[in-house]
């Protein structure tokens, strides 16, 4: 997780499949794909304002899909509640 944290830190928001994919179902939300999409790990991130933040980090989709939608709506709570409100 840290190696592909380095890679999003770098590339930011050009940082593209395999290492990088919009989830979907979310809104404006993407998964962070370790080693490629080969990790049983994800990381939920957006921008808000000028940085991405990492709003939690949960299993891969097909390896376990309840723990894949818990922490995707985990990461949507708790990026909502930093993005500033107009």
């Amino acid at each position: 997780m840290r190696n592909a944290i380095g890679k999003l830190e770098q590339a930011g928001d050009l940082l593209a499949y395999p290492h990088s994919s919009r989830v979907r179902g979310a809104t404006n939300l993407r998964e962070l794909r370790p080693r490629a999409g080969r990790s049983p790990w994800r990381g939920f991130y957006r921008r808000i304002r000028d940085e991405i933040v990492i709003g939690a980090f949960g299993p891969e989709a097909q390896s376990d899909p309840p723990g894949f939608a818990r922490a995707v709506r985990t990461a949507e709570e708790r990026l909502d509640a930093l993005e500033p409100t107009s």
